[in-house]
Parts: structure tokens; C-alpha cells; sequence
């Protein structure tokens, strides 16, 4: 440190008192462990932080710390006994957070520092002095009484929670004695807060005005006789020791020996993706995304970190040993026998769940440990441990993402947390010949080790467990292996947490839960141009990569299980989750059948009204350009033509997004209509009519899409490569990319829609009688509507009113405001409001179930379904209206879409037994759609397979719950999927 530098202290123990008080409890929504000090610590030091850096508005430090006391008892309690013996246990609620809040400190990239057997005062008076000596000036952050001796020429305080700058004038306007008096000062005043007994009787005034008529302590000790006042003169004389020995109480030590150097606490840029890290893990979103946006990091491609809790009686500390805020028998000490209630409250649920995750951060990963079986006793030996075990976690290694054309490289297994093995049955030298090297000895031939694993993979008493199980189970069962019982540890922590953090996958699982970070593809495999496939990975790397996998799904398993009882989550996860898994695998080997001649007429014709397109463009903008390219076409429309509306993005450039030129092209501007239209099918040709051909498999001639479970937060599956949900349905040409998607000779296609399912949920869980009464009645729902609002008789109505009302209709159940309904109608903004206005007028119900949902889901933090899946919305609460109100209106749609989408699952879960019962084993469910599901059929079962499938969709909700308003299901059968819809 140098002349010039200037020097931050923060009294972190203050700044964990201040925040704990100044806010409201706060709770981490994912376990319930207790966060407000931690959040306000965080935010106060943000803000700090913030300002610190901006040098328009001050003082810009050169160096920082954040100052912790270590534990209570330091040498002042050797002096005096007493020494804070007054004070409490902190509150409850406030132990886990103090380690907590060091975690923080470290993730700002901040030095934080203590020291044992001396407070966090000492440590700041003792830095205060050394950057003074090195030339430097020092701004302790802090209102602390205590540490005004310290403020001097070269030595201010900032009390952060006023906004205000302590000096000396400040000091001597509180206190009437200057910062060199504050020592006396308290001596003779005591401090009931940390038990310095002072001198009874003298308070603050009377303490001012006896060092200024004596100067300082010692002269007026020994010219205390002179004191004109009895009682004063008195007690002054009697109660000498205690002054003094207050005196030596309250001085701050600035010598404390072994501290770091000055030039250890230079402060560092920040570093955003640690941070966010952080705070991620504490759930805090809106310091979250302020620090992203501060710091240019996308948030959401940083995994949260582990952080460890520590729970104790004194947890200020890592000098204490406490065990984990998890571990619930921690808490007793010595000898002493548990209460009944004590032991009661150790056998439940969440005391197991806590346990479990103690054992497993607890429990380090050793990957040095792994076996590599090579030869069938081996395996033989595993298996039969694994049979005794009753679990065992699996996973296969291949050389594809892809079930349907992966070969199998070799499969891991894991019986105990760190007793895992490999077994490799095709792994390749990788050099050699050119074919890339021959096979590797030393493995077994893969018909031998899968027929001596297919007897335990289907053993029923044996728990098998995966991560992303759906996958295992179509290798499996293309090599002859049907897998069952099992458990699968994405979709345990899908059921738990969805919506509350960035993804279920293995990796961020195991550095959420574990503390521990997997071994990572691209360190295995390589990427980009020196990508390999599994199988020529080297035993020894594909070892270690592929039991670690399972080691850390089988730690996953037992952390995350027995949480799904502590939530009273079982049902969602047993019902709707795990019943489904070999169904969606079942769907993808079957695949569909699709046309490629058609798919190739369709592209010839998509091309050619798209270049027709192109010449109507360039006549309508004077000049050739290129269409697809945003800054061009941005100059063009806002820069030459001057159209209305623009705005510019983060990079300079117009937005032309898909809204803007919607907006453009409503109020009447022809270029952006023709944009719009060109862009819709230049994306049908290159999503679909082009690149549909490329997933026709080589061998089964069929699509095969693969499913998603735990995509959304709300249920909805989702599906890719390709993804077959989103072919648009309402243009033509969409339409007809559905004509390409034929039944086999012989057969047809059926599609099972339900019939507006999320009006009918709306109907149900909001009990509105108008719209229950409808659909009882099998009335149309949208002319009913209108009828309603506008007085209008149903009998003749005019299809636009009828159109408006279903745009409110469908608007209402996703939180439409004025604004969006205004533009989805082509009508004023205030028009649009009357019709949402009158809307809830007539149906009261609808605005009580938005209002109760969004007090439920701010008081909660998630909302649930009618089956009891929750959605979650840590951002509810955000002080950002905007955040804020986009999280009210998705917990809003949630319960009804998840709904939807439950009730859908229930139906797939039990059709295949349904259409197995009457003798229907050739209909076969292909594909989902959102509210659709597609069958393809021997012509001569269609007309026996329809009720059927309608039965079981329209009464999937019972046994579990009877819907007030009754499902309907259009189904139909056709040639191809356009006809059958």
C-alpha cells in the first residue's frame, strides 16, 4: 500500500446484526433453511460494492476486507469474566447464516478475515494504524460506537444504513467529545450491551462534561475530590478500578501481531460467474440477475455452487465442529439421553432426508477407487452383490446420443456409495489400422456380460436407478433387457424442484447436493474437431468417467428419495413421473412413418412462394438485400423508410424482432406484412421439409422423436430431434407438413385431441357455474362467452364477436393484459380493457382464483396442480414489477396447464394396459402433441380402438378426482395426421 491508496474495512459481525434486523424472515424455498441476514448482508454489500467502484460518486477504494469476529471469547474476557456474559444465544433462525455469510464474502471475491481471541474491532483498529503508516487513508464501514476512537485524519466511518459519512465533527455532535476522548468516554458510561460496568450513575452527558472540565480519565480520577457534586464525587471515588478497567475494555487493540499485509487486501475486479454462483445456490434471483447484468454473465449458464451449513450454539466460526444444519442428531452433546420427543423428531422424514444429505457431502467422491471388469467371474461376483444390495445404480456408455442408432460401449454399475465398476465391451484402440485400431483385449464379449446382467436388470426385487433413466431403457431393450423396478433421479428432483433451479441434470444435481463435480464429457471425449466416441476412449479414462456416473446417480438417489416424502410429494412422483418412463420409450422405438416425396414436394413449393415473396419484398424497399439479415433489413425500415416504432438493442442495431414487425404490419405497412410472411416459410422449409429427412432412421424407415420430462416447469412434455410440437397448425402451409406423416400399408393414423381442456380446468378448479353449466350442456364455450359479455343471442351470432371471445378465452387462462389483447385483436388498448373488465364482472369466479393463486404462490413460492405437482416461482416476490409480474402470470396458468398436462400423462400411463384388455395389441400410440395423442392402427381395429382411446382420455383424472365439468375428446382416423386431426 502506498501514499494515495485508501482502504475499506467492513465490520462484517455489524453488518450481520444490522441486516439480520433491519429485514423480515427470509427462507431458502427449496429446504426451508433460513437466508434474510445472508440476503440483506449480500445486498448491502452489492450496493457497496457498487458504489465503491463508480468513481463519480466518491471515494473509489484500493484495497478491501470484510472483518468477522472469529468466537466470543477473546483476551477482554481474561481481563473481566463478565465480558459480554449478559448476552444471549443468537436467535435460532440467525446460527446457520454466520457461515453463511463468510461463504458470501469469499464469493465476492473479497479477503475475509479473522482472528482467534480477538474481535473484529482490533483487527480494524490494527489495519487502520498500518495504512496510515504506509501513507494510505482508511473508511471503516460500520456505525459502531466502538470503533469512533479510530476516526482521525486518515480514518472515517460510513454508516451504509444512513447513507451518512462519520468524521470528526459527526463524532463530536453525537457523543460532545472528539474521537481521542471516546475511550474515556465509555469507560465512564459502560456499555450494558457488552456488560462494561463504567461507573454507576455517569451517563453520556455527564460523561462529556466531566472530560471537558478535566481533560481526560486519569486527571479526573485523581482530582476526583475536587467534584463539587456528592453523589457524583463519590461513586467516581469508589468506582476508580471499574473506570480503568472499562478503559482497557472498550480501547481497541491496534497491534494485533500476524495479521495479513496490507497489499493481501488489494481489491480484485469482480468476478461475476463466481457470485452468481453463490447466490444461485441461496435462490436470491433479483441480486441474481442485477449482478449478471452488472457484470455481462448469462446467469443461466452458471450451475449454483455447494455451500456448506454449519449449525451449532455458536456458529460464528470454522473453529467450531458443528455438524451440518442437516444433521439433526448433531445437536445433542455428551452423554445425555434423547428425549421421546427428541427421537420422534430424529424418525421422521425430513430428519432422514437430512441425514442423507450430512452423509453425502460428508461422504467425498474417489474416483481412484473404481473397478474395471474385464473378465465374467468378475461380473458374475458384482452381480450377485448388487442382488444381495437390492439396489444398484446403472448406466450405459455408448457412441451416440441418440437410443435408437447408439451402440453400446459398455454399462457401469454402483452398489454402495464408492463400491462402482465399468464393465467395457467394445472399446477400440483408437490407432492401428484404418479403421481406427482393432478391439481391445481384455473385454467381455458383449452377448455374454448383457446375458449374465439381463437376469438382475429384471430381477423385481432388485431396485435398479438411473439419471435420465428413459434412455437406458431403449438400450436395454434393444439388447433384450427389459428393466424394472426402478427409480430415476432426474425426475425425483424434477417433482421437487421444478422451477426452482436451472436444470436437472447429473452434473448440476451432484454440485447442488454433493458439493462434488463430475468428470465432464468433454475431458473424456474431447470436443469440436477432437471429439472421439466412447469407444475409443482408453480403459482407464472410460473407467473412471463411466462409475463415477453411477456412484454419484446412487448418492443422488439416496439424498433425493426420502425428500419426496418430506414434501409429500410420492404421489406426483409414483403417478405421474415414473409410470410414464417406459411408455415415452415404448413411443420413440416405434416412431412414424413420413412421406419423403411429399416432405420434397413441399419444399419445392415452399420455395417458390418464398421467392415470390423475395420480388415483392425488393419492389416494396426500392433495392435488393438480404432478407434475413436483421441490420440490413432494420436500416431499411427504420433508417431509409422512417416507419414508426423503433427501437434499437444492446448492440446498436434495430430490432426486428418477430412483435415489431407484427406491430408494423397491423397498423397497415406492407413490407413488414411480407417480411413476416417470408420469414414463417423460409423457417417452415428449413425446420421441416428439408430437415425431416435427415431423422427418417436408416434401418426403421420411421421418425423417431425423443421426449423431454423434465423440460418445463409446468409438466408439458416437450420433444426434439425433431421436435414435432411446434408445426404450426393454424396456416396452411403448416397443415400440410402434417400430410407427410403417413399410417404404414394397412393401417391408419388416429388423433385423440382433447377438446379445450384448459378452459374446462378453469372451469373446474376456479368453479365458475356459467361455464360448468356449458360445458355440461356441450354448449360452445366462445359463443356462450360472447352471448355473456356482449348480450349478443348465440343463435346468428357474428363470427368476429365469437372470434373475440375466444381470444379472451384463451387470453384469461395465460394472464392476457389490455395491452396483448389489444394487439391480438386489432383494437384499442382501452377497448381491449372494457372486454377483460366486463369479462371478470360476469365471471367473478375467475378473478378469485387469479387473486387467491397469486397470494398462495407469493406466500409459497410455487402453485400446485389438482394432482399436486408443484410449480415453482422464486421470483414472485421480486421488487421488480416487471419480474415480478411475468412470475404472477405464469403461477396463474400453471396449475391449469400442469393440470392439462397431468391429466394427459394419467392417460398415457393407462392406455397401452387399456388397448392390451380389449385385445387391441396392434394400436399403437405413436406421438404427443400438448392435448393430443396419435395412434396408428390395423385398418380393421380403428372402429374398435376409438372408444376405447376415448374412454380412458376423458376419464383419466378418476380415480384420483371427480372433474365438476365433464372431458371431451375428438379423435378421428385418417391416412395421414393433417386428415386425422
Amino acid at each position: 500500500m502506498k501514499k494515495g491508496d485508501h482502504l475499506f474495512l467492513v465490520d462484517g459481525s455489524g453488518y450481520i446484526f444490522r441486516a439480520y434486523h433491519a429485514l423480515p424472515p427470509l427462507t431458502r424455498k427449496s429446504d426451508g433453511l433460513p437466508v434474510g441476514a445472508v440476503s440483506g448482508f449480500c445486498n448491502m454489500l452489492w450496493k457497496l460494492m457498487q458504489n465503491a467502484r463508480d468513481t463519480d460518486v466518491g471515494v473509489t477504494p484500493t484495497h478491501f476486507a470484510v472483518i468477522f469476529d472469529y468466537s466470543s471469547h477473546t483476551f477482554r474476557n481474561d481481563l473481566y469474566p463478565e465480558y459480554k456474559a449478559n448476552r444471549s444465544a443468537p436467535p435460532e433462525d440467525l446460527i446457520p447464516q454466520f457461515g453463511l455469510i463468510r461463504h458470501a464474502t469469499k464469493a465476492f471475491d473479497l479477503p475475509c478475515i479473522e482472528m482467534e481471541g480477538f474481535e473484529a474491532d482490533d483487527l480494524i483498529a490494527t489495519y487502520a494504524r498500518l495504512a496510515h503508516e504506509a501513507g494510505g487513508d482508511t473508511t471503516i464501514i460500520s456505525s459502531d460506537k466502538d470503533l469512533m476512537q479510530l476516526v482521525g485524519p486518515t480514518v472515517s466511518m460510513y454508516d451504509p444504513m444512513k447513507d451518512k459519512e462519520i468524521k470528526v465533527p459527526e463524532v463530536i455532535e453525537k457523543w460532545g467529545v472528539p474521537p481521542e476522548k471516546m475511550i474515556d468516554l465509555q469507560a465512564l458510561m459502560g456499555d450494558s450491551v457488552d456488560n462494561i460496568p463504567g461507573v454507576p450513575g455517569i451517563g453520556q452527558k455527564t460523561a462529556a462534561q466531566l472530560l471537558e472540565e478535566f481533560g481526560d480519565l486519569d486527571t479526573l480520577l485523581a482530582r476526583a475530590d475536587e467534584i463539587k457534586q456528592n453523589k457524583r464525587r463519590e461513586t467516581l471515588i469508589e468506582n476508580r478500578e471499574k473506570a480503568l478497567m472499562s478503559r482497557e475494555l472498550v480501547r481497541l487493540m491496534n497491534d494485533v501481531p500476524d495479521v495479513d499485509a496490507l497489499d493481501t487486501l488489494v481489491l480484485q475486479p469482480p468476478n461475476g460467474p463466481k457470485l452468481i454462483s453463490f447466490l444461485k445456490t441461496m435462490e436470491f434471483t433479483t441480486l441474481t440477475r442485477r449482478v449478471a447484468e452488472a457484470s455481462g454473465t448469462e446467469a443461466a449458464e452458471i450451475e449454483p455452487a455447494h455451500v456448506d451449513v454449519q449449525w451449532g450454539a455458536d456458529a460464528h466460526g470454522p473453529d467450531l465442529t458443528a455438524a451440518p444444519v442437516s444433521d439433526p442428531e448433531a445437536a445433542s452433546s455428551g452423554d445425555v439421553a434423547p428425549t421421546p420427543e427428541a427421537r420422534e423428531a430424529q424418525n421422521t422424514p425430513a430428519a432422514l432426508a437430512a441425514a442423507r444429505l450430512a452423509e453425502a457431502v460428508a461422504g467425498k467422491v474417489d474416483t481412484t477407487a473404481y473397478t474395471c471388469i474385464r473378465d465374467i467371474a468378475t461380473l458374475r461376483a458384482w452381480i450377485e452383490e448388487a442382488r444381495e444390495e437390492g439396489v444398484v445404480a446403472f448406466d450405459t456408455e455408448t457412441t451416440s446420443l441418440d437410443p435408437m442408432q447408439a451402440e453400446l460401449c459398455g454399462f457401469s454399475l454402483a452398489i454402495r456409495p464408492g463400491r462402482a465398476a465399468y464393465v467395457p465391451l467394445i472399446h477400440k484402440s483408437g490407432a492401428g489400422d484404418l479403421l481406427g485400431g482393432g478391439q481391445i483385449e481384455g473385454q467381455i464379449p458383449a452377448r455374454e456380460a448383457l446375458a449374465a446382467l439381463k437376469p438382475l436388470m429384471e430381477d423385481r426385487s432388485v431396485l435398479k436407478i438411473a439419471q435420465n433413466l428413459k434412455y437406458d431403457l431403449v438400450m436395454m431393450h434393444r439388447h433384450g433387457i427389459d428393466v424394472a423396478p426402478y427409480d430415476d433421479t432426474m425426475l425425483i428432483s424434477y417433482v421437487l424442484d421444478a422451477g426452482v433451479f436451472g436444470g436437472h441434470g447429473m452434473d448440476a444435481l451432484s454440485e447442488r447436493w454433493l458439493g462434488h463435480t463430475p468428470i465432464a464429457f468433454k475431458d473424456v471425449c474431447g470436443s469440436g474437431k477432437s471429439l472421439i466416441t466412447f469407444d475409443l476412449v482408453d480403459l482407464e479414462k472410460a473407467t473412471t468417467y463411466a462409475a463415477e456416473d453411477a456412484d454419484v446417480t446412487l448418492r443422488l438417489w439416496r439424498v433425493l428419495k426420502p425428500r419426496l416424502v418430506e414434501k409429500g410429494l410420492v404421489s406426483v412422483y409414483e403417478r405421474l413421473e415414473r409410470p410414464l418412463v417406459p411408455v415415452l420409450a415404448r413411443m420413440e422405438q416405434r416412431g412414424i412413418s413420413v412421406d419423403r416425396q411429399i416432405l420434397s414436394r413441399l419444399s419445392g413449393d415452399l420455395a417458390q412462394g418464398a421467392a415470390a415473396l423475395e420480388d415483392e419484398i425488393y419492389q416494396l424497399a426500392g433495392e435488393r438485400f438480404t432478407i434475413g439479415s436483421p441490420k440490413q433489413l432494420g436500416d431499411i425500415l427504420f433508417g431509409r423508410m422512417g416507419l414508426p416504432g423503433g427501437s434499437k438493442t444492446k448492440t446498436g442495431q434495430w430490432s426486428t424482432s418477430a412483435q415489431v414487425l407484427e406491430d408494423l404490419a397491423a397498423e397497415g405497412h406492407e413490407l413488414p406484412r411480407k417480411i413476416v410472411d417470408w420469414r414463417q416459410l423460409t423457417k417452415l422449409k428449413s425446420t421441416y421439409t428439408d430437415a425431416l429427412p435427415g431423422y427418417i432412421h436408416p434401418e426403421t424407415k420411421r421418425v423417431h422423436t425423443s421426449y423431454a420430462l423434465a423440460a418445463t416447469t409446468t409438466g408439458r412434455l416437450s420433444s426434439s430431434e425433431p421436435n414435432l410440437q411446434n408445426i404450426p397448425v393454424r396456416t396452411a402451409e403448416g397443415r400440410k407438413i402434417r400430410t407427410a406423416f403417413i399410417a404404414e400399408p394397412g393401417n391408419l393414423l388416429i388423433s385423440a385431441d382433447y377438446s379445450q381442456i384448459e378452459l374446462r380446468v378453469l372451469a373446474h378448479v376456479a368453479d365458475i357455474p356459467q361455464l360448468r353449466q356449458a360445458f355440461a350442456d356441450g354448449v360452445d364455450i366462445h359463443a356462450m362467452t360472447a352471448s355473456e359479455m356482449f348480450s349478443v343471442p348465440v343463435e346468428g351470432m357474428p363470427g368476429e364477436v365469437r372470434r373475440r371471445a375466444k381470444a379472451i378465452n384463451f387470453g384469461i387462462i395465460y394472464g392476457i393484459s389490455a395491452f396483448g389483447l389489444a394487439n391480438q385483436l386489432s383494437i384499442p388498448r382501452e377497448e381491449a380493457g372494457s372486454y377483460i373488465k366486463k369479462y371478470f364482472e360476469r365471471f367473478p369466479g375467475i378473478r378469485d382464483y387469479m387473486e387467491a393463486t397469486k397470494a398462495f404462490a407469493r406466500e409459497n413460492g410455487y402453485v400446485e396442480t389438482i394432482f399436486g405437482r408443484r410449480a415453482h416461482y422464486p421470483e414472485i416476490r421480486s421488487p421488480n414489477p416487471s419480474i415480478r409480474a411475468f412470475n404472477e402470470r405464469a403461477s396463474i396458468n400453471a396449475p391449469i396447464q400442469g393440470s392439462a398436462a397431468d391429466i394427459i400423462r394419467r392417460a398415457m400411463v393407462r392406455m397401452e394396459g387399456a388397448l392390451e384388455k380389449a385385445g387391441l395389441e396392434n394400436t399403437r400410440m405413436l406421438l404427443q402433441v400438448h392435448d393430443e395423442l396419435i395412434f396408428e392402427a390395423p385398418e380393421g381395429e380403428v372402429e374398435r380402438a376409438i372408444p376405447v382411446i376415448r374412454d380412458v382420455m376423458e376419464n383419466a383424472a378418476m380415480p384420483a378426482l371427480s372433474m365438476k365439468v365433464p372431458l371431451h375428446v375428438d379423435a378421428r382416423a385418417a391416412h395421414n395426421w393433417d386428415e386425422a386431426h
